[in-house]
């Protein structure tokens, strides 16, 4: 008896195992939501749905693939294969999905077949609800409910793939209307959008220099050159860390990251009050600087949550933060209070909790944090701030003068437990207009790919252009490719150009009116020029392939372009089977001459130093100082040069900043270095005090600045004029 039962048993296991190999292995949909609870989605929605297997072009039809309203209408909708074939992309119909319809059923057939000729499991439909604006989360129960819908989708999880919590990297503004009592001609910060000022470490008025320096804020009376003064300091607890400036008429704005030391123990904190303590915030402290050597501190505005970035308008501010509750604590009480804080000393000094009624949510998101947008009047210290408050949060954030753009990669659109590899991730944007304290969702926009940074993403009489990278360039099995999207007002596709640079991965982008140019890089760095008068049909016109690659890029004039990046080297590697190395060298500054777009050129290039040598302008455009009438072009550096020993070894060989002319016909030609290193007793590596951060000018002298000094300099002889110490 016992010998049967054991035989029953392994054939019973063997059937078990085998029933699962089969659910397992089947061809299969694996990102769509299931259960009876009918999807909310916005009116333009893109269905981005993922595979177990490669799909089989020839089955991708509208009868196996469809769309039916609550009439059993089919709609026409486009459908589209990624790169990797295992993601279908199902369009909107061309006016979007109407709002009259009770609901929609999205359909999935069974004759739709994998590459290798197996059928989908079974018929699959879902439906889904279209909403015209964003809805709200309502009530504790429904918000409560989405995060621990969160966590029953992380504990079915064997692992996942997380976005970080990290956040920010045209020609010059306009002139502000700060205080322009002094009549000098002076820099503003190197800002993405003519009109839009961005938060820097360094700001002026044309009399005082205003810099962000580790706890303090120091006010510096930039006249007489060679005997410059420390008016005031402005200084912080440890809790506190300035780390962003705004100057608009005799208000100074700083921005910084505030932790929070309750006075009790943190799960004391939760037990008693069944509300998560807010630990960490963005905090704007307003002062009145009309008396620089006396500031005086007038307002405080602050978002729970890390900065994602700010930009001013005028007198307006607009700050956005990206918040992550501890949600996994709804694990041990169903009853906490998990909703986002801030508080407005224009409203009372206490901290608010954002009401149910006021936390929008993006239908689609399965985020699991918050974005925050605080709008500001800086010149109405007194005026209530308006805060706005969404479940889901972009990592990247583009502004023009009427709209906000914040761009979120699709982390959770792709299943966990089920990918053994990374996924090619996809991007969703998300439009608000602005209007003074008037911020207002516009809808939402998905496009396949990754957005780099805020210099991937433009606004051109109306339309919304964004670049993006699909997959991986160091995985040959799903190869990476690159895109333009053109979308209109109502972020419905315009037009598109797709599966540029196969292999490579975007480095950087410059919209410039109707041309817009774009840098890949993976062995060599193309040159896209892409003409886009027809936002319907943008054409890539000419491409340039050189060593190296461009991270920023910086328009010179109509004609000319300004790539900032590294050098490269391709090292041949010896033995069978052996591949190429790519190693890169020194700071390559590039001018470009795109005059014929169909056949752009490398015009004149510089190289500084060799592999080390670094800028802060590879990854901060305000770190740039540039004025093509003052022909200046200026930008910190730390140079290294390679050792003759190996390849690996660099040796240090100057910390400072390097200044340099430009002129399309001769090239680049350096006018100055400077430093703040002791020349007398030379270092062997680089120093954080003499690291010049920042460089303006005001009039015809030249400021650098470093955490320990800032130092003046006439601009048209470079000659030395004043120090004066910051320590």
């Amino acid at each position: 008896m016992r010998k049967w039962i054991i035989i029953f048993g392994g054939v019973s296991l063997l059937f078990i195992a085998g029933l699962s190999y089969y659910f397992l292995t089947q061809f299969k949909v694996v990102n769509a939501w299931e259960g009876n609870e009918e999807a909310i989605v916005m009116a333009n929605k893109v269905w981005s749905i993922q595979f177990t297997e490669k799909i089989s072009a020839e089955s991708l039809r509208s009868d196996s693939i469809f769309v039916l309203d609550d009439q059993g209408k089919k709609f026409k909708t486009a459908l589209s294969l990624s790169d990797d074939q295992k993601t279908v992309y199902i369009d909107p119909p061309r006016d979007g999905y109407q709002l009259d319809a009770k609901f929609y059923t999205l359909h999935f057939k069974r004759d739709l077949k994998s590459s290798t000729g197996r059928n989908l499991g079974r018929d699959k439909s879902w439906k889904f609800v279209v909403k015209e604006d964003l809805p709200v989360i309502g009530s504790k129960e429904k918000l409560n409910g989405y995060f621990k819908n969160l966590l029953k989708e992380e504990k079915t999880s064997r692992g996942g793939w997380f976005s970080s919590d990290t956040s920010e990297s045209s020609m010059s503004g306009e002139k502000s209307s700060a205080d322009s009592a002094a009549n000098a001609d002076y820099s503003q910060t190197n800002n993405q959008v003519q009109g839009v000022d961005e938060a820097d470490i360094v700001k002026t008025d044309g009399r005082y220099i205003f810099q962000a320096e580790e706890n303090e804020i120091r006010i510096i009376h930039a006249a007489p050159q060679e005997d410059m003064k420390l008016l005031s300091r402005i200084s912080y607890p440890e809790e506190f860390m300035p780390y962003q400036l705004f100057l608009h008429e005799g208000k100074l704005a700083v921005i910084g990251y505030q932790y929070h030391n309750p006075s009790r123990p943190y799960e004391q904190l939760v037990k008693d009050s069944k509300i998560l303590p807010m630990m960490m915030s963005t905090k704007a402290v307003i002062y009145d600087v009309k008396n620089p050597a006396k500031p005086v501190q007038i307002r405080e505005v602050a978002l729970e949550g890390s900065y994602v970035s700010a930009r001013k308008v005028e007198s307006m501010v607009y700050l956005v933060t990206m918040h992550h509750p501890e949600y996994w604590l709804l694990r041990e009480d169903e009853e906490l209070d998990i909703r986002p804080k801030y508080y407005d000393t224009a409203s009372g000094t206490a901290e608010k909790i954002v009401s149910y009624n006021e936390i929008n949510y993006f239908p689609e998101s399965k985020e699991p944090n918050y974005a925050m947008i605080a709008a500001f009047d800086l010149n109405q210290p007194g005026k209530k701030a308006a805060v706005t408050t969404y479940l889901g949060s972009g990592e990247q954030m583009y502004m023009s003068k009427e709209n906000l753009y914040l761009a979120i990669t699709n982390w959770a659109e792709h299943p966990r437990g089920d990918w053994t590899e990374m996924p090619a991730l996809d991007t969703t944007i998300h439009k608000f207009s602005i209007k003074g304290l008037e911020v207002e969702s516009q809808g939402s926009a998905f496009v396949q790919g990754t957005v780099l940074n805020q210099f991937s993403m433009d606004e051109h009489e109306g339309h919304f252009r964004v670049v993006t990278t699909k997959g991986y360039a160091w995985d040959e099995s799903r190869p990476s490719s690159n895109a333009l999207y053109i979308l209109d007002k109502n972020l419905k596709p315009t037009g598109k150009l797709e599966s540029l640079a196969r292999g490579e991965r975007i480095y950087s982008a410059r919209f410039m009116g109707d041309r817009i140019y774009m840098v890949t890089f993976k062995e060599t760095d193309p040159l896209f020029v892409i003409e886009a008068s027809d936002p319907a049909k943008p054409k890539v016109l000419g491409e340039l392939k050189i060593p190296g690659f461009s991270n920023y890029l910086h328009p010179y004039d109509e004609n000319h372009l300004i790539g900032f990046g590294q050098d490269t080297k391709i090292i041949a590697e010896k033995g069978a089977g052996a591949q190429l190395r790519i190693l890169t060298d020194g700071v390559k500054i590039s001018l470009f001459d795109v005059s014929d777009m169909h056949h752009p050129k490398e015009k004149f290039t510089e190289i500084i130093g060799g592999r080390g040598t670094y800028s802060p302008l590879n990854d901060d455009h305000k770190a740039l100082l540039f004025n093509q009438e003052k022909n200046l072009f200026a930008f910190p550096i730390s140079v290294y040069q390679n050792s003759k020993e190996n390849e690996y070894n660099q040796i240090f060989n100057y910390q400072g900043a390097y200044v340099y002319s430009i002129d399309s016909e001769k090239g680049f030609a350096l006018k100055s270095k400077i430093t703040h290193m002791d020349n007398e007793q030379p270092s062997i590596y680089e120093e954080y005090d003499p690291a010049i951060k920042r460089l303006l000018y005001i009039g015809d002298t030249l400021y650098a600045l470093s955490p320990g000094k800032i130092t003046s300099h006439d601009l048209k002889s470079y000659r030395h004029i004043g120090t004066l110490g910051l320590r």
